[in-house]
């Protein structure tokens, strides 16, 4: 022990490592021991070997010291324990054994969400959940104490798709589908009997998406069928876009519900232009207000002094959307017979006799109607076809007659007229009469008579009234010129004025009426 003692504390005092006399086979080394034999009072041959033994000695205990170091770092590695940091917005949480435990949890809670709110899609907020992976001697983790706290924290929404007008959202609903559901929804709120779009000459909708999701545009055309009634169209006039988004799953609606909402709409200022056979009255039960509202936001306007084309400001609840048809519609009217007078100079003024009495006609009449939920805001005549000719009545009436009684046979009050506006309480609007237009604007005396009224009529503007002493009148509105006076004597046919536009008109036309014993009448029946 003495010796290699020695030995060891040579080796120090030159700075050499024991560890390093097992690289025995050198020239250095061999130079070394030779020298430490002399030091040692080694002579020559006889002590050759000492050194030696001592060498490998020394070589023997690093190499066991160096086993147990790696028998020592074996036993480290094999007790190190790989985990995962959890973080939340970069703050540390806790740790968890693997990151398939996170997945787990989300979608249990993500189904805890689901069966709450069953009638939406949810999902959970992930987003700041971060992971590092790290690994430690015999480290402790904590996932169960980790993830309950993160279950405390995970907080759920539900995937919808708004729809937006004009940048507001009108209504937010589960998916794309229900979406297109609802618009096609309110859109057969308006169009009058489901049965006719099939049948329509053009049945469209317009609804832009964004957010990935296509614009759609749907226009089929097919031939429209004769009936009384033919859808041409159906749109909804605003651009309703659809997009993704994520909200309170109680604010989600359903069909029905997003319907009922829409259709409801929000209480809002509008200008409202007054139309032919509006009244105040009218107006307000229109946009369900009183008369007193209506009256305090137009001072001014007055029942009496109501033209069409007054703008008034009204507060009401619209609609959301705007669903506009444009209708197709034909009505059969019986035509009266046509009356043919052969005068007998022979026969008493007041005396006629029927020859024969003559038959009825029939003939359709048809209309194109613009509505805007269901409001008409235009009406345009298309014609009319004669499904059966009416067979004259002849009368023999004698010429001895008082001047001014009417024949019961009433001509055109104007050349070559095209109807604007039909008689009757239709489409939300009574009329009284024909609206009537025409290149000449010569308006004629429809049968013989005597002028009974001539002046300014409530509505009317510049009117006329014809009696012609045979229990009917006809009335002759809106004209800018009168040519005859009261009490006048006028023959069938005869300039009685010119058309105009004043009263409650919104251009040049005549409204033309027939009164029978002071009851209105149709006067399609008798033109």
């Amino acid at each position: 022990m003495r010796g290699f003692r020695g030995i060891r504390w040579q080796l120090w005092r030159k700075g050499q490592d024991p560890a390093q006399m097992m690289n025995h086979g050198s020239p250095e080394n061999d130079q070394e021991m030779s020298e430490l034999h002399t030091e040692n009072g080694d002579n020559g041959g006889k002590r050759r070997s000492k050194p030696r033994v001592i060498a490998i000695s020394v070589i023997a205990a690093v190499v066991a010291a160096g086993g147990i170091y790696f028998a020592g770092q074996q036993y480290v590695e094999a007790n190190m324990v790989s985990y995962y940091r959890v973080y939340v917005a970069g703050k540390e949480i806790g740790t968890i054994t693997n990151e398939e435990q996170l997945q787990t949890l989300f979608k249990q809670k993500e189904q805890e969400y689901n069966e709450k709110y069953p009638q939406v899609e949810m999902a959970v907020h992930t987003e700041g959940i971060t992971t590092v992976e790290d690994k430690a001697y015999k480290a402790k983790v904590n996932s169960d104490e980790t993830l309950s706290m993160l279950d405390g924290m995970l907080t759920g929404y539900a995937k919808g798709v708004e729809l937006k007008v004009d940048g507001k959202t009108i209504g937010i609903v589960k998916d794309q589908a229900t979406a297109d559901a609802v618009l096609e929804q309110i859109k057969g709120k308006y169009a009058p009997q489901a049965e006719a779009v099939a049948a329509s000459a053009s049945f469209a909708s317009k609804v832009k998406k964004t957010g990935g999701i296509q614009k759609q545009q749907q226009d089929s055309a097919k031939p429209a069928k004769e009936s009384n009634l033919a859808l041409e169209s159906v749109v909804i006039k605003e651009e309703v876009f659809t997009a993704a988004i994520d909200t309170d799953p109680n604010k989600v609606l359903d069909t029905n519900e997003a319907v009922a909402r829409i259709l409801e709409g929000d209480e809002a200022a509008i200008t409202y232009a007054v139309r032919e056979g509006d009244t105040l009255s009218s107006i307000a039960a229109r946009f369900g207000i009183t008369q007193k509202e209506l009256f305090s936001n137009n001072p001014g306007v007055k029942e009496l002094t109501l033209q069409i084309g007054t703008e008034l400001k009204i507060n009401t609840v619209q609609p959301a959307l705007t669903v506009k048809t444009v209708e197709r519609v034909s009505e059969q009217i019986v035509t009266e017979p046509q009356v043919i007078i052969r005068k007998s100079a022979d026969m008493r003024s007041g005396k006629s006799k029927v020859i024969s009495l003559g038959e009825s006609g029939l003939k359709t009449m048809k209309y194109r109607l613009t509505k805007e939920n269901g409001e008409v805001v235009a009406e345009e005549w298309l014609g009319q076809e004669v499904i059966k000719e009416s067979q004259p009545k002849i009368v023999v009436r004698g010429t001895k007659v008082v001047l001014g009684e009417g024949s019961g046979d009433f001509a055109w009050p104007v050349s070559g007229a095209t109807l604007t506006s039909s008689y009757g309480k239709r489409w939300g609007k009574t009329h009284k009469g024909l609206d009537m237009v025409s290149s000449s604007r010569s308006i004629l005396a429809a049968d013989d008579g005597v002028i009974s009224f001539v002046g300014t009529k409530s509505g009317y503007g510049n009117c006329i009234i014809i009696n012609h002493k045979n229990g009917y009148e006809t009335l002759y509105g809106h004209l800018s010129k009168i040519s005859v006076k009261k009490g006048a004597v006028v023959e069938k046919g005869s300039k009685i004025g010119v058309m105009g536009s004043t009263g409650r008109s919104t251009g040049t036309h005549l409204h033309f009426e027939i009164h029978k014993n002071g009851s209105v009448q149709n006067p399609s029946k008798y033109l």
